[in-house]
This record gives C-alpha cells, structure tokens and sequence, in this order.
C-alpha cells in the first residue's frame, strides 16, 4: 500500500515541496506537519516589509487553505513530529496521532542560538525566526527608543534599518571583526557598516556585551560595553542558527551540521529525504557538505526532490542565490563563497552601484552585487551555464559581467528554470 508523501515541516522547503509534487501530477497523498499554528508563510519579509508594516499579516502566506484543500494536501497545524519510527515506516506525532509514509521528507529548517543568559528570559529580549517572533518584535518596536541588536548578521542588520527607520536610537554589537563577516566579503562588509553609520546606528564590531541590566521584573534595562553604560529598552539577538536534526539523529539517520544527504538528497535511509536549512549536501563548488540558509535554497531543493520523487533523474546543483534589503540598499549574492576567495571590485562603491566578484583558483566563484539587478542576474546565469570567467578577465578594462554573459558560447548549457525564475 503506498501511503504516500509525508513531509515534517511546513516552512518553505516543505510546503514548496507539496505544491511542485502536485504541479508534477503527482497523485499519492501529501501530509505536510507543521509545529505552528499558521498555515505555511513567507518568511523572508518578515525582517523587511512586515517589520515595518508594508506588509499586512494576509499577504504572509503562501497559499490559501482553499489552495490545499482543493489539491488534497493534508496541512496539520500545530502539532510537531515527535518520533520517527523507520521501521514501522511510520510519524508519531506530539499528539500520538501516527502518520504513515511511504516517501519520509525532513524539512525541519533551524532555530535560533540563544543568549546563555542566567535565569527566565527577559521579556524584552526577542529573537526573531518565526511570524510569532515577528508579530511580538513588531509591536514592541513600535514602543520602544534605545535598540541592542547583538549579532550583525542579515537578521540584525535588517531589522536595525528598520529601527531607524521608525526612530529608534540603535546599536549593533558584533563579536567578529566585520559585519556579515561569515557570509560577505570584506568590501561589502566596509560599505554596509559605513551605510548602517551614515543611517545613523552605532556600530560596534570586535565587541559583545560585559553586563545585561536588568530591573526586578526581568527586563534588561541597560547593558554595560566597556566602560560605557547604554540604556536599553528592547534587545534583538541574531547570533545564528542551530539546524533542527534532534529528530533525524534519534532516529539513527546520519547527522553533522544538519542532517545529512547525497547529490541526490537522500539520506543514510533511502526512503528519506532531507531538504532546506537543516540539509546538509555536497556541492560540485566545495569540499565536503556545506548548509545554505537561504529561502531560495530552500524552495530550489523543494523543487528538485519534487522532480525525483515524480521519478526523474539528476544530482542537486542549483547556484544558490542570496538577497537582502538595508539602508534602502539591495544586496544580492549569487553563488557559495569561501573565506579564503580572492576579490575583483567591478564599480564604483562610492557612487552606491558595485559588484565584488569572488575569485577562487584563478575563476570567478560567486559575485556580491549593491544595487545592480543586472550584475546579479548576468552573474547567476553564467555561473548555472558553468562559464569560465578567469580572474584575468575580471581585471581587464571594460569588462562587465552582463558584457560577459553576451560573449559566453552559443553552446554553453542553460539553466531554464533559472531564466524563467529571473524573468517572471
């Protein structure tokens, strides 16, 4: 009896999975398991436009319930997966309902690392993953006059635009040399901070806080950096991700860094599948298993399992692709860096319109782009096409990686559901 498609996690991995196996005909059930209590959402906006308020609580989801029950996919809202049992081929769900796979899918992305602080968590001290996170940091904003954001990564440093934005007196704090210093290059990470300063936040790289101050009901009130004491009246922390691979490891499936999968996306179960945040896959760019905590990623995966599990062939190795709004600035990153890459400034950054390309033996790797749609899309194609862009190239006078894309042979392989994706 084939009991169909069971996918834990209802984020965009898991509810883009649902929707491209039913776009593909696919006719067995589909049980999409959520541990929220709303049905699948977007969660990129949730940082930008929600935050602040450009984007009403309706536009959030994904798809209508309408939508999954006219395609007979079964979303179970607020009652998490409990244990996996492979041998019984079988979910136990938080509630003791049991849920029967044929095909088991993990989606079950990551949470936030957490501040070790002592006792119950201050109340004003938020994380920011969920639509609930958003929901309570939203409202909260809308009181609040001196911001600590601990952490200058994508999280933090969107949501200090939007705090100066509403008027908030912000300041970031960051332990790492640089902000974005795990994901950008050095000269991506000058001009966010310098823009981040111009915008009017203060920006603290090579420092964490000494003290939380707190006042008898909990709250932090103050922080003390050094010797100086700063007020505090809300405290955001984006200090990164721990990849939800708790269930897949009691399960006896391999876990390290996440939950890992082949070219295929298969895990050390054949039967299982793992996709989104908390995969851990080889990629045709890198040594050894790499996790991208991208939404495109995620939905990209989602896409591809869909197609495997529909019965086609094919190792993943989709260009993974990055965005992210601050300071009314665009950045977008098309491909995986590496810490060691060497960089080629294509533009001029001080006229606000550049792209870094990431050099890496002797051949462009990846490619960070400010506010150049037209960088970013020429460089996603000639990385899926495998164009071979020497550094030498790069450093040429005139050379333009829209130019480039124009000069690339005829017969270099093209990635069309990238170009439809771009084009849309």
């Amino acid at each position: 009896m084939n009991t169909g498609t069971v996918i834990i996690g209802a984020g965009q991995a898991g509810a883009q999975l649902a929707i491209s196996l039913r776009e593909l005909g696919y006719s067995e059930k589909i049980t999409l398991i959520g541990d929220e209590e709303h049905l699948p959402y977007q969660r990129p906006p949730l940082s930008k436009e929600y935050m602040s308020g450009q984007l009403a609580d309706l536009e959030l989801p994904l798809r209508t319930a309408d939508y999954y029950e006219k395609h007979a996919i079964e979303v179970v809202t607020a009652d998490p997966a409990a244990r996996i049992c492979r041998e019984e081929a079988a979910v136990t769900l938080a509630s003791g309902r049991r849920v029967p796979y044929t095909q088991l899918v993990l989606a079950t992305g990551a949470r936030n690392r957490r501040l070790p602080l002592e006792g119950r968590e201050p109340a004003n001290v938020h994380y920011l993953r969920t639509r609930d996170d958003a929901a309570r940091l939203r409202e909260a904003l809308g009181a609040a006059q001196d911001i600590l954001i601990v952490g200058a990564g994508f999280i933090g440093l969107e949501f200090a635009s939007v705090a100066r934005l509403a008027g908030a007196r912000v300041t970031v704090v960051e332990m790492a040399d640089r902000v974005m210093g795990r994901a950008v290059s050095e000269e991506i990470s000058v001009y966010f901070a310098a823009r981040h300063t111009a915008w009017g936040a203060e920006v603290l790289c090579s420092t964490s806080v000494d003290e939380f101050q707190r006042a008898e009901d909990g709250r932090v009130t103050a922080v003390r950096i050094g010797d100086r004491t700063l007020p505090v009246d809300l405290v955001l922390v984006g200090i990164g991700v721990i990849p939800n691979a708790e269930l897949a490891q009691e399960a006896g499936l391999a876990v390290g860094n996440g939950i890992v999968v082949d070219s295929g996306l298969t895990t050390s179960d054949p039967s299982v599948f793992a996709i989104g945040d908390c995969a851990s896959h080889p990629r045709p760019e890198t040594a050894g298993l790499v996790r991208v905590e991208s939404v495109q990623n995620a939905a990209d995966q989602a896409r591809f399992l869909a197609r495997r599990l529909c019965s086609q062939d094919g190792d993943y190795a989709d260009v993974p692709w990055f965005w992210s709004h601050q300071t009314g600035d665009k950045l977008q990153i098309a491909g995986l860096a590496q810490p060691t890459d060497g960089t080629v400034v294509l533009g001029d950054p001080g006229a606000g319109h550049f792209s870094v390309a990431r050099v890496r033996d002797g051949r462009l790797a990846a490619v960070e782009s400010v506010n150049s749609p037209g960088d970013h899309l020429a460089s996603r194609r000639l990385l899926a096409n495998g164009a071979q862009i020497t550094e030498e190239q790069l450093h040429q006078p005139g050379f333009t990686l829209r130019k480039a894309l124009h000069a690339a042979p005829e017969g270099a392989p093209t990635n069309h559901r990238l170009l439809e994706r771009t084009t849309r």
